[in-house]
């Protein structure tokens, strides 16, 4: 629709990582890259996830390994760590699963992967 906005994009490259997506009112999901055709210069985008009142807004994207950590901050300064592998894959269209359960007057600000140099 005329009211719909790019929040993010990815460049894949390993069929083997998904895509996480994390919404505003603390939902998750991670889809199988192969869910999302290619797109050229003059593409339209993907619709990623159905957005709707109880899992609101898209907050961002990124690509992730099963091994992968993520963490999630709200804009109340709360924050969770937890393991990608918690968050189910499912379709590309579908709303999430919830990752972050939030006070009613809070919502997700951003999130990042968290990079692990072994130690």
């Amino acid at each position: 629709s005329k009211d719909d906005e790019v929040v993010g994009m990815v460049a894949t490259g390993d069929a083997k990582k998904t895509l996480l997506t994390i919404t505003e009112k603390g939902f998750g999901k991670r889809s199988k890259i192969e869910d999302y055709r290619i797109q050229s210069r003059g593409g339209k985008g993907i619709i990623n996830l159905k957005v709707k009142e109880k899992n609101g807004f898209v907050v961002g994207v990124k690509i992730v390994n099963e091994q992968d950590e993520i963490i999630i901050i709200t804009e109340k300064g709360v924050t969770l760590r937890t393991p990608v592998k918690s968050i189910s894959i499912t379709g590309r269209a579908t709303m999430g699963v919830r990752v972050i359960r939030l006070k009613q007057d809070d919502r997700v600000n951003s999130f990042g992967k968290i990079i692990n140099n072994g130690d």
